[in-house]
């Protein structure tokens, strides 16, 4: 319902009717309706971060590829709480800015012990990662804007939009970022030398597989 109806015009009473609740056990609960916003938004990052950084006990390789498959299936599967997240909320929402601050340390502290082994890092590397990050963000929240607009043509709810190439799939895409984020760790190692990149495979990129370009060999 916050994805569909700005949050001044969603009343308790608009929500408690769809939840099939009384309207003063949500505020129970919730103590008001900015509390239960925030609520959701703590629900839905909790989620991500699950789904993201899920397994560390899985070989770096396979790490590596869970955590950017299990964001993008995220987005693609929950898009109006992606948007909310990576945005920051209703109007920039002091609170919503603070939980996705914090998704972005945890899932750059992810990717960090995926290609080093350690969650900390030097600043300039962690940087580095911080970008590659917000490079995901954009591109995601453009990827799953474009799935919308090819499931209106579909369904025949958009008559005036032109077919075009469909959008890649999840693993596509997956592999695309995996590609974007060796190339991070190129120069983060060029940048600095204590954060060395993993060793390339042998073989090509195309024969190698998506994840052996950014991680080596497991």
């Amino acid at each position: 319902m916050f994805a569909d109806t700005s949050y001044d015009a969603l009343s308790m009473d608009d929500i408690a009717k769809q939840a099939g609740v009384a309207k003063g056990l949500i505020y129970y609960y919730f103590k008001s309706k900015r509390g239960y916003y925030l609520a959701i938004v703590g629900d839905s990052v909790a989620e991500l971060v699950a789904r993201a950084a899920g397994e560390p006990d899985l070989p770096k390789v396979e790490r590596v590829r869970r955590t950017i498959d299990g964001y993008l299936h995220y987005a693609e599967h929950h898009q109006a709480a992606y948007r909310t997240i990576v945005t920051g909320g209703v109007g920039s929402d002091a609170e919503v800015l603070a939980i996705r601050d914090a998704v972005r340390e945890e899932l750059v502290a992810t990717i960090a012990e995926g290609a080093y082994g350690s969650r900390v890092i030097p600043p300039l590397a962690r940087l580095a990662l911080v970008g590659w990050l917000s490079g995901v963000e954009g591109t995601t929240l453009e990827w799953i804007g474009a799935l919308a607009a090819e499931a209106q043509v579909e369904s025949g709810t958009d008559a005036d939009a032109e077919c075009g190439a469909r959008q890649p799939g999840r693993e596509r895409l997956g592999a695309l970022l995996v590609r974007q984020l060796r190339a991070t760790l190129t120069v983060i190692g060029e940048f600095v030398p204590e954060c060395p990149p993993p060793p390339l495979p042998e073989e090509a990129f195309e024969t190698a597989g998506d994840l052996a370009a950014v991680t080596g060999r497991p």
